[in-house]
């Protein structure tokens, strides 16, 4: 009997021994008006299974235990939460025998809705903008092409209208030069009549009186 009283003695060592340790570094990112990231870290060299998060609103309105087995992650998205409400989490890790002590108590407060991301919104806009930037400038090169090829058709209609104008000249002078009266040309008709002709002497009558 004393035999079996010695190990029934030492049982709650071995399993408390067995434990994980508790998670350690537990962090708030990615807040948001209504959901939030939390993230922690396990102590190397201890097997855990799971992990359980307590999450409890701080006025006692709210309270939500989740639990996840057979999984190596070390974070978990908070949904549902109210804006512009305070929460305290805490973390447990799952091991083969049980589940660690909890986490120290993190504090956070949600956004409102009409707030900013604090956290990769920045990137997000950044990666928005280069975006922009990007649509701007293939915008700025169409337009310079278009602008480009509007000026060399306009140069091209420019001078086939001014080699139109001068072909239409040129046609319009020879045809005034076709048209002019040949009268400039001829030789002067000589004048016929009376002029030329020889004036007839009219016969004189010579009276001889005896």
């Amino acid at each position: 009997m004393v035999g079996y009283a010695h190990v029934l003695r030492d049982l709650p060592c071995l399993f408390s021994c067995a434990l994980p340790p508790s998670p350690v570094n537990v962090t708030v990112t990615q807040l948001k008006a209504n959901s939030a990231t939390v993230s922690w870290d396990v102590p190397e060299g201890d097997v855990v299974i799971g992990y359980a998060i307590l999450q409890q609103r701080q006025d006692g309105q709210m309270q939500r235990f989740i639990r996840e087995v057979n999984t190596t992650n070390r974070a978990c998205v908070l949904w549902d939460l109210a804006e512009d409400a305070d929460y305290i989490i805490q973390v447990q890790s799952i091991g083969l025998y049980g589940e660690s002590q909890a986490s120290k108590r993190v504090h956070f407060r949600t956004l409102k809705e009409t707030d900013r991301l604090p956290s990769n919104s920045s990137n997000q806009g950044d990666i928005t903008m280069e975006g922009l930037d990007k649509d701007r400038q293939l915008q700025t090169g169409e337009i310079i092409i278009i602008v480009a090829v509007l000026l060399m058709w306009a140069a091209v209609i420019a001078l086939f209208c001014r080699q139109y104008d001068i072909i239409k000249d040129n046609d319009s002078n020879n045809n005034k030069e076709k048209t002019k009266p040949s009268s400039e040309h001829s030789t002067p008709e000589r004048p016929t009549g009376g002029l030329l002709r020889s004036k007839k002497k009219s016969p004189s009558v010579n009276i001889i009186e005896v």
